[in-house]
């Protein structure tokens, strides 16, 4: 891929999170300042490499999964090679997690509630055995979750999260699984971004997020990479 395709392919990926509808060829020559023929050009190249397509015609694009990972990669790689930025966002978590670090569960599941109210996705962690979830307001408030199928596809991973969390057991201080990738509810169009940290509870408790594969990567996976690192160094 040229430097180019990779940046429309962002470009593509952070427009869709934001208005959810396909991206088309004439914001794109605005936004690089080619025409849109060159776009229209630089998109075919991309649709070839499976990493955008075009859910009818006439519309814009949408990226795929894999179009998703390569770009999680990409930020992956540049936030473990970076200087960790305590924006607002990360001081909120620490804010409120700080008021509750004699007591691990509450910490936990106040961090997770932050992330809901950032993310405005689900919340997840363990806590010991239990699973504790909020915001499934906010998941089932997305466009992709409104239609029967979907809903149900979405349902059918947080019945077996638990259970697939104990099989899967995510071994780095982030995990990524896109839409496809997730061992169960492969069609349901989600994301879990989870951390694994250390607690009282387990050296593998888990904390993250879960909502639909437009996301804004860069900012989640930030976050919930930071939550876990902090409850770690907390509890």
């Amino acid at each position: 891929m040229t430097e180019r395709q990779i940046q429309i392919l962002a470009a593509i990926i952070e427009q869709y999170a934001e208005v959810a509808v396909p991206v088309g060829s004439v914001m794109l020559a605005k936004l690089f300042n080619v025409s849109s023929a060159t776009i229209r050009s630089e998109m075919a190249k991309l649709e070839e490499l499976s990493l955008i397509t075009q859910p009818h015609t006439s519309a814009g694009r949408i990226p795929t999964d894999k179009g998703y990972r390569f770009y999680v990669n990409a930020i992956n790689e540049e936030q473990v090679n970076s200087v960790p930025q305590l924006d607002r966002s990360a001081r909120a978590i620490e804010a409120r997690v700080n008021t509750h670090i004699n007591h691990a569960d509450r910490a936990i599941r106040s961090a997770v509630d932050s992330l809901v109210e950032l993310t405005q996705n689900l919340g997840i962690a363990t806590i010991g055995d239990e699973l504790y979830m909020n915001g499934i307001g906010n998941l089932f408030s997305q466009p992709e979750f409104m239609q029967g199928d979907a809903t149900q596809a979405v349902a059918r991973l947080l019945d077996n999260l638990e259970p697939w969390l104990r099989e899967a057991a995510p071994n780095e201080p982030l995990n990524v699984y896109i839409g496809s990738e997730n061992q169960i509810g492969k069609s349901s169009g989600a994301t879990l971004i989870i951390s694994r940290f250390r607690s009282p509870y387990s050296d593998n408790s888990y904390i993250g997020v879960i909502g639909p594969t437009r996301q804004s990567y860069g900012k989640v996976m930030r976050l919930v990479r930071h939550a876990g690192a902090m409850l770690e160094e907390v509890l």
